[in-house]
């Protein structure tokens, strides 16, 4: 499911003043693209992945999804932030399957297919286990399932693994390109990691701040998987930090 960013402005009312955000944001996102939305803090990204989700409307210009004006929420984009927003009172396998109860189907049918699904990120040991007992990574894991299995075609992520540890946060990077291969998502990605955003996407969107502009657009023809150790991915890196240091 593709996504257009047209002529896009974002300005909130406070204090008597009037705060631009985003200002002339235009943008494609084509079907089953990778793009990491990158930039220091207050650029604007969150304001521009809730215009995304439909969670906030622009001052002007429009997003449309599959073809569509985006100007509410939508089971066909699922949003997962920082938090896991997970019910701690069901289990893995309660929560993941919540959202196909809700819209009926067969009880058999969609344990199954979260069963494969948590298969799929080695959670299925864990279906019967509750919030509590995952660590934060498996947490993520997931809320990333339950939006997968809720067939959201276009999954917008908000710096997700931001409050883990390295390890864990490279281990669930690795894996959440496996799933993106398998199911074919669209995902847009926010980050201010600029080896996170090289290690993940098709395409790095970098954002200046005070207001939030596209300052540049960076296409990563980088072979998957990407070895961080590799010359082309450290010289990337250091592109992108010259780029994001001349913003300031």
């Amino acid at each position: 499911m593709s996504i257009e960013i047209k002529n896009i402005n974002k300005s909130f009312d406070g204090r008597g003043k009037n705060l631009s955000v985003l200002e002339d944001i235009n943008l494609t996102i084509d079907d089953g693209e990778f793009v990491c939305l990158l930039g220091p803090s207050g650029c604007g990204k969150t304001t521009l992945l809730r215009l995304i989700a439909g969670l906030d409307n622009p001052t002007s210009g429009e997003v449309v999804a599959n073809g569509e004006v985006v100007e509410k929420p939508s089971g066909d984009r699922a949003v997962i932030f920082q938090q896991y927003s997970l019910f701690p009172w069901l289990t893995v396998l309660q929560n993941v399957t919540f959202g196909l109860e809700m819209s009926g189907g067969s009880k058999e049918e969609n344990i199954q297919a979260a069963e494969r699904y948590l298969q799929s990120v080695g959670l299925l040991e864990f279906k019967d286990s509750y919030p509590h007992e995952l660590s934060g990574g498996m947490k993520q894991r997931v809320a990333i399932i339950r939006s997968l299995l809720n067939h959201s075609p276009i999954l917008l992520m908000d710096e997700p693994f931001s409050a883990l540890d390295m390890q864990n946060r490279h281990k669930l990077q690795e894996q959440l390109i496996g799933v993106w291969k398998r199911f074919e998502n669209t995902i847009v990605f926010v980050t201010h990691d600029v080896d996170e955003a090289v290690y993940l996407a098709d395409k790095i969107v970098i954002l200046d701040k005070n207001p939030g502009r596209i300052a540049n657009i960076v296409d990563v023809d980088i072979e998957r998987p990407r070895k961080r150790e590799s010359e082309e991915f450290i010289a990337l890196q250091e592109t992108i930090v010259k780029d994001l240091d001349m913003g300031d």
